[in-house]
């Protein structure tokens, strides 16, 4: 399913790298300055779209938390496969530039967009726009 919401999106490959809460801490604190767990990292390519996609190079690394995805999923009730689609579907929207921080809604549409066309649970930004 995560290939078929990647080619969705772009041709370019994408690492895909799962770590413990305590990796994903120190990545958050070395790359971030936050010295907690968190739950997916994006770190897109130090390269131009066009010259990732003309030689073939990766958009970047997404990073996630598996211990965030199995907690996550058994507190709001889906499985962890649906999580981890959740979760790659929001560091994939990073590489791809949109950032919720920053923008006007767009990666939130984005995201909201992705989240239905794949049936899939209410997304982390969908669940805090929620409550």
């Amino acid at each position: 399913m995560l290939e078929k919401i990647a080619s969705d999106l772009t041709a370019a490959p994408i690492e895909l790298i799962v770590v413990s809460d305590d990796d994903i801490k120190r990545l958050n604190q070395e790359h971030r300055g936050k010295e907690k767990a968190t739950d997916v990292l994006s770190f897109p390519l130090e390269a131009s779209f066009t010259e990732a996609s003309v030689f073939g190079m990766p958009l970047g690394s997404i990073v996630i938390s598996a211990d965030h995805v199995i907690a996550k999923a058994k507190m709001y009730g889906h499985t962890p496969q649906d999580e981890f689609a959740l979760l790659f579907i929001h560091g994939l929207l990073h590489l791809l530039g949109y950032d919720h921080e920053k923008d006007d809604g767009e990666m939130r549409a984005k995201e909201r967009e992705l989240i239905e066309k794949w049936q899939l649970p209410a997304s982390l930004i969908v669940r805090t726009e929620e409550k």
